[in-house]
């Protein structure tokens, strides 16, 4: 038997996944650790953390599934996206990864726009500059610790240092290299253009690879750290968007992936690259060969149910919170929820935007406001449905959906008559780390490409269509959308 390890290296936990030659799940593990944020605004991490957990899970894997670790024949790797590893020509890490979720540089992602012009900016990258990319996070260490700078070699992001511990190879893949914004969209490579405007050395930064693509083998010393043998191919991976959308089958035009987590996060394949012209939305290379994808990301979208329960309700299931609510009809008697509890990113990529309750009466009740908040936060992810759509993606025929939020039924529906599409779950649920263990498959030969090896190991297991309450939502929606542009105001005075 030969079996395929998937690694997920988030912001909070490192996953080890084992997976056989049919996509069998055998085994996971997962290893925490915490963040620090040492000033307002600031999010850093210890890379010397991923390497422990990867050490951890990995080992504590292949004991629970009893499986020889000689049957171990692929690594993938997949993790959280944008954050900044600098290291020196000795492969030393110079200071704490500045994370995906550090707002520190706001003046460096200006400097961007000043230097490049933001028409340029996106038509090279299919981005906007925002704090959470790692471009603006190299300036910042640039202008803030130039002693840093001065030695700074190499530079990684999070899954690329677990490489880097496994292999001794500089190399990432080429989705996530299209998320540091210093990529070529359309030739998915480094943009010399943008190199030379931020001053970056091209020589610092890893050769990419497509993500089933062999980037080096594990060493020696890894090997022994791991349990494993030496010489097992690792490849490119992704990064976790990229990897969770091929761990649910989200490869192919007209197959949208909607993950609703603490965040919300809507993922379209794209067989071009394409590009939102005011950069709304993220546009970036897949983690399959030749293909590009469509992102749109809601900072909080399960999140403010469990903001919501938190607050009012602590304590409470979410099944005896949501169960009132399907006697409230569509539309909560004129309730409306913004759902910008901590700020947004698309459509809006405004930080000091906020969360409202918009047109309490004293006719409504708990459950009135419980049922907007699903409401709101549904018709938040169809913006960016309607960027989508804009941008020339037509013919969306199912969304795969995933995440926390999606195992109530109530809430599949209302997405299900906002989006106007069916929603579908798949057999698969460990998301970016399977896919991970995929595209490892795929690369070393199981499969032909990553579209067979999706056929062949995922399937969906229930679907979600449009009802009747679709005629009334779309109805609202128009005065949902209208919301944000009357109180923008006055965000930005509370701001």
């Amino acid at each position: 038997m030969r079996t395929f390890i998937g690694i997920d290296t988030s912001t909070t936990a490192t996953k080890a996944l084992l997976m056989d030659e049919t996509g069998k799940v055998l085994g996971v593990a997962s290893s925490e650790y915490s963040f620090e944020t040492p000033q307002p605004l600031w999010s850093e991490q210890s890379p010397s953390l991923w390497w422990d957990a990867t050490i951890n899970s990995i080992r504590e894997v292949i004991s629970a599934s009893g499986v020889l670790p000689e049957s171990v024949k692929g690594i993938g790797l997949a993790g959280q996206m944008h954050g900044l590893v600098l290291m020196n020509d000795r492969g030393e890490v110079l200071r704490p990864a500045i994370l995906w979720n550090d707002q520190r540089t706001g003046a460096q992602c200006d400097t961007i726009r000043q230097r490049l012009g933001k028409e340029k900016l996106i038509q090279i990258t299919g981005n906007d500059a925002l704090t959470g990319f790692t471009a603006p996070k190299i300036l910042w260490v640039q202008e803030n610790e130039p002693e840093v700078w001065s030695q700074t070699r190499h530079i990684l992001l999070p899954k690329d240092y677990v490489r880097y511990k496994m292999t001794d190879t500089y190399a990432m893949d080429k989705a996530d290299g299209a998320g540091t914004i210093l990529f070529d969209l359309k030739l998915r490579t480094w943009s010399s253009e943008m190199l030379s405007a931020l001053e970056i050395p091209a020589a610092y930064m890893p050769v990419t690879v497509e993500g089933p693509e062999i980037s080096g083998t594990l060493s020696a010393q890894a090997a022994a750290l791991l349990g494993l043998p030496a010489g097992i191919p690792v490849v490119g991976g992704g990064g976790d968007q990229a990897a969770s959308a091929v761990g649910t089958g989200a490869v192919v035009e007209g197959i949208v992936s909607l993950s609703l987590g603490t965040s919300g996060v809507v993922f379209a394949t794209m067989n071009t690259p394409a590009i939102e012209p005011e950069g709304r939305l993220h546009a970036f290379c897949h983690s399959v060969p030749g293909k590009w994808h469509f992102m749109g990301v809601m900072l909080s979208a399960a999140g403010s149910l469990r903001w919501h329960r938190d607050t009012f309700t602590p304590g409470l299931s979410y099944d005896k919170l949501l169960e009132p609510c399907t006697a409230i009809e569509p539309g909560c008697d004129g309730l409306f929820f913004l759902p910008y509890l901590t700020g947004e990113r698309t459509p809006y990529p405004d930080p000091l935007a906020r969360g409202a309750f918009v047109g309490l009466t004293v006719r409504h009740t708990f459950p009135h406001l419980t049922r907007s908040v699903i409401e709101g936060v549904s018709f938040g992810l169809r913006d960016s449905f309607e960027l989508l759509k804009a941008a020339g993606l037509h013919g969306i025929t199912q969304v795969r959906v995933t995440g926390g939020g999606v195992k109530s039924m109530l809430w599949r529906q209302i997405l299900a008559d906002i989006l106007q599409v069916e929603l579908a779950t798949v057999n698969t649920s460990e998301g970016a780390a399977y896919g991970a263990s995929l595209l490892a498959a795929t690369g070393v030969g199981v499969f032909k490409d990553i579209e067979t090896a999706c056929l062949a190991t995922i399937h969906v297991v229930d679907t979600t269509s449009p009802g009747a309450n679709q005629v009334v939502y779309e109805k609202l929606y128009p005065l949902y959308r209208g919301l944000y542009p009357a109180l923008s105001p006055t965000f930005n005075a509370l701001g």
